[in-house]
């Protein structure tokens, strides 16, 4: 390998990676790889990078001379303790000015302290959120990168070239220092939780609740997906329900267990807004559904020891894809607004400067989440930089209040039914908790006062105020 040829390097090979290195080499640069395994590295050499404009390394330290200077290092492996070991293997190697890009799905705060750290070094580090899935890194991702500013201009026209492109800009956007390109990630994917989570709900509640089979669903889905639901999400939720399983001819979702996995993310978001002290109930509920979800030996006991409700007369099924589209969609817009709560409230909490029309605009293309919903958002922030909560825009409001009866419907409609729909329902109680002028705080107020003497606020008078409210005998 000639020393200084490549234009940067990336580590990790795993599908995602390779893809991203496919990706980034179609657009014209030249690429260094390197995997902690030799045979990694070879198999993807001499099978899908055969050809192309990707140089092997072995080494690191062979890795490292081939890239010109200032270096360019994309570090794509799981997030965690492997990405600071490469980091500690790599820092001692690199010179000032040198910059990596941790493309993982790193916690945003790992990254702030990889920033630091780095610091010592004189080498530069950002975080980079990368959404689209496989398919996303090979063809056009949705790309969020923030970090250190030195090292965003060297990097921006390669992330530009490999985003994916929305009437033709680029879905890439720098989000300022430190962890807040991966903050903007970890907030995507809690979206996403809670996209997915209302979708199975108004699956389970169409087939289960009202016995739609696989091919009908297939159709509700194609239906909705050209309304105001159009989404990614939904049109690959129309092509599942029309994959037959091989051997037995069946639809292949009935064939999959029902025990949903997770990597983190979604947690993260939860965890971090409760910190923050900012409402996500629609993806907190989807989170916890994925948790219960997996406790499949527990469940097939408890259906055992519960019965059914009884049947019920059957509904208008017209009606009822109406409804459970209306409740779908004003879900759906409860959990991307709590996301865009939370990207709001990080402002003042960690500095990030986040411009939210612009992140509704980079994530219309290449992400999991991309949806038409986004433009409409996007719009909503362009019109009012002050908007405390898509509640608030005209559009939203509008759409959720003409949608509310329905919505209150369907999710009376799975209740009856005894069909969970814990996200549905959360989503309504979020839209009705602050649709409401006043709420029973103040008796949890009282209750504080009564048992901890943590005082309380009146309606009629400024202060602080106590009661002794256990009468003495």
């Amino acid at each position: 390998m000639n020393e200084s040829t490549c234009d940067l390097g990336l580590i990790g090979l795993a599908v995602m990676g390779q893809n991203l290195v496919l990706n980034i080499e179609r657009r014209g640069f030249v690429v260094a790889v390197f995997n902690r395994t030799k045979e990694k590295t070879q198999q993807f050499i001499s099978g899908p990078a055969a050809g192309k404009q990707i140089i092997p390394a072995y080494q690191l330290e062979e890795f490292v001379r081939s890239l010109k200077r200032p270096r360019q290092i994309l570090v794509m492996v799981k997030a965690g303790s492997a990405v600071d070991k490469v980091i500690e293997k790599l820092a001692p190697l690199m010179e000032p000015g040198d910059a990596i890009f941790d493309c993982g799905n790193s916690h945003f705060k790992d990254t702030e302290r990889r920033s630091q750290e780095l610091t010592t070094w004189q080498i530069e580090f950002m975080g980079v959120g990368v959404s689209g899935g496989e398919e996303g890194a090979l063809w056009g991702p949705s790309i969020m990168p923030g970090g250190s500013p030195a090292a965003w201009p060297g990097i921006q026209p390669v992330l530009e070239k490999a985003a994916a492109v929305v009437e033709r800009q680029p879905c890439v956007a720098y989000f300022g220092s430190g962890g807040s390109g991966h903050f903007v990630k970890m907030v995507h994917n809690g979206i996403e939780y809670g996209d997915m989570q209302l979708i199975a709900e108004a699956y389970d509640l169409l087939q289960r609740g009202f016995g739609f089979s696989a091919a009908q669903l297939g159709d509700v889905f194609k239906k909705y997906n050209q309304g105001p639901l159009a989404s990614y999400l939904i049109e690959i939720t129309a092509d599942i329900f029309g994959q037959k399983d091989q051997e037995s001819g069946r639809p292949l979702v009935d064939l999959i267990l029902d025990k949903a996995g997770q990597k983190g993310t979604g947690r993260w978001t939860c965890q971090t807004a409760l910190e923050m002290g900012i409402p996500i109930p629609t993806i907190q509920s989807a989170v916890e559904s994925r948790m219960l979800s997996s406790q499949k030996t527990f469940r097939e006991q408890a259906a055992k020891l519960v019965e059914r409700p009884a049947k019920l007369e059957p509904a208008d099924k017209n009606e009822v894809v109406e409804a459970v589209e209306a409740a779908l969609y004003a879900s759906k817009v409860c959990s991307y607004a709590q996301g865009f709560a939370m990207l709001q409230a990080t402002g003042s909490e960690y500095g990030y400067q986040l411009d939210l029309g612009e992140i509704a605009r980079i994530w219309r293309g290449g992400c999991i989440i991309r949806a038409n919903l986004l433009q409409d958002i996007r719009a909503a922030y362009e019109q009012d930089t002050d908007l405390a909560h898509l509640f608030l825009a005209p559009f939203f409001s509008q759409a959720l209040t003409r949608r509310l009866t329905a919505w209150r419907q369907a999710v009376n409609l799975a209740i009856n039914r005894g069909i969970p729909v814990p996200a549905m329902s959360a989503s309504l109680a979020y839209f009705d908790s602050c649709s409401s002028e006043r709420l029973p705080a103040n008796l949890l107020q009282a209750q504080r006062d009564y048992f901890g003497a943590h005082t309380y606020q009146r309606i009629d008078k400024e202060g602080s105020f106590h009661t002794p409210w256990k009468k003495t005998k």
